[in-house]
């Protein structure tokens, strides 16, 4: 039966997948961008998200904002002990919409070489920095009785962590390059389909090294699927959305591929978040000192009051999020007041 501690894991799961999977492609588009070397078509890469990018990060606020409601306890404690990695996910999150909006502003070629630099390697960090700190949940970080964070920033920094960078990193590339399939055309859209291959060799190898690595030196992460086996189909469907992608794209069904991409990320969040129940921060080398959904909880009625704000949010944000896409739907056209 669902309480209401595991409703709002799963809605906080929900939240921060919808993130995964909107500004995902986003950064993917960043990463990419400075494989293109003509101004037009740099323009291009940037107007396919210039429309969405700010809107897509709404979804990250939103998550940290029900993660505050719901736990608190987990939000102190990871948002004190991952201090100066998220300041510098902040600091390559301003720079990056900086970038954005800045490059435009100025017909030099300079100036615009200078915001795309900007804009590729804000994109990367970014990424690599959401992948270490999903990593370090899962491997586990030093915390105390009472919950408290006890190691420092080194400590967040290790092999299995920035392993699970690159994967991420990976990840968004192959989301991007299938985003950009559908915003572009011509010669520019041949040549990004070259693209989705390589990113799909690039996620799918460092996928494969993840796995094997969490089996190897995370095993916790797979007591759930051990002990309750129906929960194995999510790794069987996450395979077969990838292996998706490449016949979608054979068909010249970007659409399609897209969304395939987009179900790999909820079938890899939703892999992460079973793995994961009921912890929310694993302790290493303590694990009876994790941060659970029933420890760090608030209180039953703040639940039940939030869920009921929540209730009626979520839906407004999907609303706000269909309606944008619809409304930007189609190949980037290039006009006097595109970025």
């Amino acid at each position: 039966m669902l309480d209401l501690n595991t409703v709002w894991f799963i809605l906080v799961g929900v939240l921060l997948t919808g993130y995964a999977i909107l500004d995902g492609f986003d950064l993917g588009v960043g990463a990419l961008h400075l494989l293109v070397k003509k101004d037009r078509e740099r323009r291009i890469l940037i107007n396919a998200i210039g429309p969405v990018w700010d809107g897509n990060e709404v979804w990250l606020v939103t998550g940290g904002g029900a993660l505050f409601a719901a736990f608190p306890a987990v939000y102190a404690t990871v948002f004190s002990g991952f201090y100066l990695a998220f300041m510098l996910l902040l600091c390559a999150l301003i720079f990056r919409a900086v970038a954005i909006e800045f490059r435009s502003k100025q017909p030099m070629g300079w100036w615009r070489s200078l915001w795309d630099v900007s804009f590729s390697a804000s994109s990367i960090l970014s990424s690599l920095l959401i992948g270490v700190a999903f990593g370090n949940i899962a491997w586990g970080i030093p915390l105390g009785a009472d919950g408290e964070f006890t190691g420092n920033f080194l400590t967040l920094i290790h092999p299995y962590s920035l392993l699970m960078g690159v994967m991420v990193l990976a990840l968004f590339m192959m989301h991007g390059s299938i985003y950009l399939l559908m915003k572009t055309e011509g010669e520019l859209h041949d040549r990004i389909r070259g693209w989705v291959k390589y990113a799909m060799i690039f996620f799918i190898v460092t996928y494969a090294i993840t796995t094997l690595a969490t089996l190897l030196y995370v095993p916790n992460m797979a007591d759930t699927i051990r002990q309750y086996p129906v929960f194995f189909a999510v790794p069987i469907l996450s395979v077969m959305a990838v292996a998706n992608i490449p016949r979608e794209i054979s068909l010249n069904n970007d659409f399609r591929a897209f969304l395939s991409s987009a179900a790999a990320i909820v079938f890899f969040m939703a892999l992460f978040g079973i793995n994961m129940f009921p912890s929310m921060v694993h302790s290493l080398p303590n694990p009876e000192h994790s941060l659970t959904v029933y420890n760090a909880a608030s209180s039953p009625k703040t639940l039940k009051i939030m869920l009921v704000i929540a209730l009626i949010g979520v839906p407004l944000v999907i609303s706000y999020t269909a309606s944008i896409y619809w409304i930007f739907r189609g190949k980037v056209k290039l006009e006097d007041h595109s970025y």
